[in-house]
């Protein structure tokens, strides 16, 4: 099975994901970053894949530097290096038979060199919907996994419950009850 990794233009989806460029627009550009972060963290706990996220130096000048949070690889370029170079080298020097490079992004231009290397991308409209998409699976599962304790909590089985209604029937009815129908061996 191949390994996945997904390389995220960061400011592309900032730019592109209506609730992050609304804080970007707002002067919350951090608020944004930090928010894309987190929702990548979480889709990366449902999709099980290694995630780069890639800021260029266009909006925080500085050293280059990577760090690991939330189970994300947080890559700032160097101060005149774009993200786009950086993505496409990145694409280029992973992508093998063993490893799969999927590139987020909605650059056109960045999507033909990602495709040329081998990589597969993503636009950034396709990976909201799969993040929200991701999120409904989680909330559907949790439902269910709660749904599944409040039945786990019934110490009856299908037999039992049965025979306890059949019990109640007959108690109803007027009938003499039978509590035969009521023992641990059902």
């Amino acid at each position: 099975m191949k390994q996945e990794i997904m390389i995220v233009d960061a400011y592309n989806m900032i730019g592109n994901w209506p609730v992050l460029n609304q804080l970007k627009t707002a002067d919350r550009l951090p608020d944004a970053r930090d928010e894309l972060i987190h929702m990548l963290a979480d889709y990366r706990k449902v999709r099980d894949m290694n995630i780069v996220v890639v800021f260029d130096a266009m909006y925080a000048p500085g050293t280059m530097k990577n760090e690991r949070r939330y189970n994300l690889e947080i890559v700032w370029t160097k101060r005149d290096q774009t993200a786009d170079s950086y993505i496409e080298a990145l694409a280029k020097e992973k992508q093998s038979r063993l490893t799969q490079v999927t590139v987020a992004t909605s650059d056109q231009a960045e999507q033909w060199t990602i495709f040329s290397e081998g990589a597969l991308r993503i636009s950034a409209r396709e990976l909201w919907n799969d993040i929200q998409r991701a999120k409904n699976e989680v909330s559907r599962s949790a439902r269910e996994y709660i749904d599944q304790g409040l039945v786990r909590k019934n110490p009856w089985n299908e037999h039992q419950l049965l025979a306890l209604e059949k019990f109640r029937d007959n108690l109803a009815l007027g009938k003499h009850p039978d509590s035969r129908h009521l023992s641990e061996k059902d």
